[in-house]
């Protein structure tokens, strides 16, 4: 395969990774909308153990098939994730629950400069001026469309900044651990998942009742909310998988800037499908600014000096890419 056909290739599976993680996260958000605010299934900290019980299955069957190959994770590296991954999950519902709306989308977006201090201090990353600059046009857009009404209290403040913190570590172990273990994003996720599910469904069901005072075995389930938990699961199994294969094809920066495109596309679905409460010249304005952040962002990140690591783990790499492997599970021996 010529350079120009590699690089082309590249890119397509580049385009395919991140069209499969906008679908699946804006679908799996419209769907849990659905579920919790129309049929009250408000314990989201279990629901996202139940997200982990399907993909667990899922990464045990593709293992079956041959999909996922043998690897090797130390134990303390999969708890360390494990323990940012859950404190993420159940710092986000409780930083959702104590604070505005418009703290929570601010403490969001601060997930980016949180995710830049990790890289240039862990792996030693330098940004071009144009490529920061970009970053803060999309928070901007972002910030525009999103945050409305601000107010903040002391343990609200708590719960944002450990989510913060806890997100951006996640997000940043996913890249760290492919690197440095020379593992794909199926491997990876054959790992953590199975630890995240039982971990989540143990205490998810306490945390759902402190913060909602509800009991999740007291819900009352009908074959409607039951047929959009199976869905909300089996699309979860779609998020949780891309989510890996674009954090690991990029980084966890590029993965939140360009992540924010979802936050785009859910708005502008909510506005369609629920109504245009709240659709004002303001939010589109917002909307506008944010894309033209992300294309920015995309075109100078990839020029030469646009974000540069100064020294990396001496890996291996990968034998398959995940997309490929997908595509072509039989050619165990192509790259």
């Amino acid at each position: 395969m010529t350079p120009t056909s590699k690089d082309d290739h590249k890119a397509a599976l580049d385009v395919a990774a991140w069209t499969f993680n906008i679908v699946t996260s804006v679908g799996i958000i419209m769907v849990n909308k659905a579920l919790l605010v129309t049929y009250g299934f408000t314990f989201a900290t279990t629901l996202t153990g139940l997200h982990f019980v399907a993909t667990t299955v899922m990464t045990l069957i593709l293992k079956r098939l041959g999909y996922i190959q043998s690897s090797q994770l130390p134990l303390s590296e999969l708890l360390k994730y494990v323990l940012f991954a859950n404190f993420s999950i159940v710092g986000m519902n409780v930083s959702l629950m104590w604070n505005s709306v418009g703290f929570y989308q601010i403490a969001k977006l601060s997930m980016i400069p949180m995710s830049c201090f990790l890289e240039i201090v862990l792996d030693n990353v330098r940004y071009s001026r144009d490529t920061k600059l970009s970053i803060l046009v999309v928070l901007l857009g972002v910030a525009i469309c999103t945050v409305t009404d601000v107010s903040v209290n002391g343990k609200g403040f708590i719960a944002a900044f450990i989510a913060v913190w806890s997100t951006s570590l996640q997000q940043y172990y996913v890249h760290f651990l492919q690197r440095k273990h020379s593992i794909g994003s199926f491997n990876l996720l054959g790992h953590t998942a199975p630890p995240q599910a039982a971990s989540l469904l143990l205490v998810g069901p306490f945390v759902d009742y402190w913060l909602t005072d509800k009991r999740v075995d007291m819900y009352n389930y009908t074959s409607t909310s039951m047929l959009l938990l199976i869905l909300s699961c089996t699309i979860a199994i779609g998020t949780n998988l891309s989510q890996f294969i674009c954090i690991g094809r990029f980084t966890a920066v590029s993965f939140q800037v360009l992540g924010h495109m979802k936050t785009i596309l859910i708005l502008t679905v909510g506005f369609l499908f629920f109504g245009k409460e709240g659709l004002n010249l303001h939010v589109v304005l917002g909307m506008i600014v944010a894309v033209i952040g992300m294309i920015w962002y995309g075109h100078v990140s990839s020029l030469p000096g646009g974000k540069e690591r100064c020294q990396s783990l001496p890996t291996s790499r990968p034998e398959r890419d995940d997309i490929d492997m997908l595509l072509k599970p039989n050619k165990l021996d192509e790259v």
